[in-house]
């Protein structure tokens, strides 16, 4: 059998501020979505953008930073895996979404700066704990693996 890889990097913007909700089991939850930018010539030659919102979803003591400290407008690194998933809306109807689980979520810019571009003077991408770093870019790596988390701050 072939092997098979599932990842995904995308840097953006938010484009509202994180939902943080707890599912029964206590485990906590935050939504948001990413705007990623794309600008490419067309046949004529023309510079065009396109945008894309990506949607993302965190889990456990990441997600609880992420409804914490994330506002709309904020850049973001995140890295995860695609999802599908499928329900029958209350209206009968069949709905479908493809969301980005995230395994990790850096925050760019400084706590403030809710547009500074991603490829501003970040100096590469550490992950030095929530907070500021030299380089502008804070991180929130929670280990997913374990039961241990511990909030990195």
């Amino acid at each position: 059998m072939a092997a098979s890889l599932n990842k995904v990097f995308l840097m953006g913007n938010l484009t509202r501020d994180p939902e943080l909700r707890y599912v029964p089991s206590g485990s906590a939850v935050a939504n948001f979505s990413v705007a990623v930018n794309r600008s490419y010539k067309d046949n004529a030659g023309e510079k065009k953008e396109e945008v894309s919102f990506i949607r993302v979803v965190v889990w456990g003591k990441m997600a609880e930073i992420c409804g914490e400290y994330l506002t709309k407008g904020r850049p973001v690194l995140v890295e995860g895996r695609l999802k599908s998933r499928s329900w029958e809306a209350q209206d009968g109807q069949k709905r479908s979404v493809l969301e980005v689980i995230a395994s990790s979520v850096q925050f760019l810019g400084a706590r403030g700066d809710k547009v500074q571009s991603p490829a501003g003077d970040q100096g590469g991408s550490n992950n030095v704990g929530v907070g500021e770093s030299a380089g502008g870019v804070e991180s929130i790596d929670v280990d997913q693996s374990s039961g241990d988390e511990q909030i990195p701050f």
